[in-house]
């Protein structure tokens, strides 16, 4: 005979299925529709007419995000899910069906996805409510691809303290994992996101004439240099990884004439917050010595940005226990570390957080396209896994089941 847990996962799976034709026209609607960060004016209106639909109360935030609630029938915890809503500036494919229908803006990175699916998280929770204790936390997001970050604005707004948050968990795409599949990573998981900004000054001339003036080319060249050695030989090795890399280096001389001005662009990458700070002194110090050394100056500017993304062990593995209980075992899998940054890591700074992926590629394809590019395009089958796991992620931290 079924257990009562299991006949909750039959049930959260017969909605899932029920609901997925529905979640699926969601996904395509956001996608043809795409908003740029803290614009999400049309998103956040349509995500309030289906919440009000499904008889869900939410109210504004930050101007272009949405919060709403649902509360069993019964005191309990709370749980916080949380999607983000934001496109970004790019050419969609033209080969793409859905697609965007504002020129240059895109949904290159599935918040489309992830909004939809958490709507329809929403639904089936909705439903299901007189079955949990406690209240789930409904927050669409925008902002997350550019700073001043969505997720710093709620959390400074104070809007969060309002529900006594117990856990906050979200979710990405994955364009490298199987459709129908999740996956976690316990502990640090996704690292924060700094910019560097230097600018090498000195007196340019001749070429020819080196001793009559400050290299800022050899200057700024020496720096990124010496900051590489920050991470090899300042870090301590047993901490989790780092990275200082320059894509940009301006010097705007000519074949015989050194500029007086050389600027460099890059970022830091840390995975330890503590570590973050350390590296943050050891940049400035090492590029202004360094630019003395050559006779130049260096003005140094570190953008403070998204923190890294840590997900609390004992609640992260709750949450794989019960994906593998929804999916089975074969269906969840360990996700690597990752340097790219993520905004999420703001809500892991104050509560116990799980932030975790599922997977969009199709299973008849060796290789899908990577996030941030024209040509990336999430597979529509992959919402009911993502909706139906989550909805039973906190369902089961929630539910009243003996």
């Amino acid at each position: 005979m079924p257990s009562r847990h299991e006949d909750f996962i039959k049930s959260i799976k017969q909605l899932a299925l029920t609901h997925e034709a529905e979640v699926i026209d969601i996904y395509h609607y956001l996608h043809q529709h795409p908003e740029l960060s803290f614009k999400e004016y049309n998103t956040a209106r349509y995500i309030e007419n289906k919440l009000a639909e499904y008889g869900i109360n939410s109210k504004r935030i930050i101007e272009t995000g949405v919060i709403a609630e649902i509360q069993g029938d019964q005191p309990g915890k709370t749980i916080a899910l949380r999607a983000d809503m934001d496109a970004l500036p790019i050419q969609e494919d033209e080969n793409h069906s859905p697609r965007s229908k504002t020129n240059g803006v895109m949904h290159a990175c599935g918040h489309d996805m992830h909004t939809a699916s958490l709507l329809g998280t929403a639904k089936i929770l909705q439903e299901l409510k007189d079955k949990i204790k406690g209240k789930v936390i409904l927050i669409f997001q925008p902002g997350e691809e550019y700073m001043p970050s969505g997720a710093k604005m709620i959390m400074e707004s104070g809007i969060l303290e309002n529900y006594n948050i117990d856990w906050i968990v979200g979710q990405h795409t994955d364009p490298e994992v199987t459709t129908g599949k999740i996956g976690f990573r316990a502990g640090p998981y996704m690292a924060s996101a700094d910019e560097i900004y230097l600018t090498i000054k000195g007196k340019g001339g001749h070429a020819g004439f080196p001793h009559q003036l400050n290299d800022t080319v050899l200057a700024a060249s020496q720096i990124i240099v010496s900051l590489q050695h920050i991470v090899s030989r300042r870090k301590n090795p047993v901490l989790p990884p780092s990275v200082i890399s320059f894509g940009k280096f301006i010097a705007d001389g000519a074949t015989n004439v050194i500029p007086n001005e050389v600027k460099l662009a890059g970022t830091l990458r840390c995975m330890n917050e503590e570590w973050r700070n350390e590296a943050k002194n050891l940049i400035r110090n090492t590029a202004e010595l360094t630019a003395k050394v050559y006779g130049a100056s260096c003005e140094v500017n570190i953008s403070h940005g998204y923190p890294a993304v840590t997900n609390r062990e004992d609640f992260t593995l709750l949450a794989q226990s019960e994906a593998k209980a929804y999916l089975g075992n074969e269906n969840v899998v360990e996700l690597p570390m990752r340097m790219a940054g993520e905004d999420f890591g703001f809500y892991t700074l104050k509560y116990p957080a799980t932030f975790y992926r599922f997977g969009i590629k199709p299973a008849h394809q060796n290789e899908s396209s990577s996030l941030h590019t024209p040509k990336f395009l999430g597979d529509a089958n992959a919402l009911k896994t993502s909706m139906g796991t989550m909805a039973w992620i906190a369902f089961s931290y929630l539910a009243k089941i003996k």
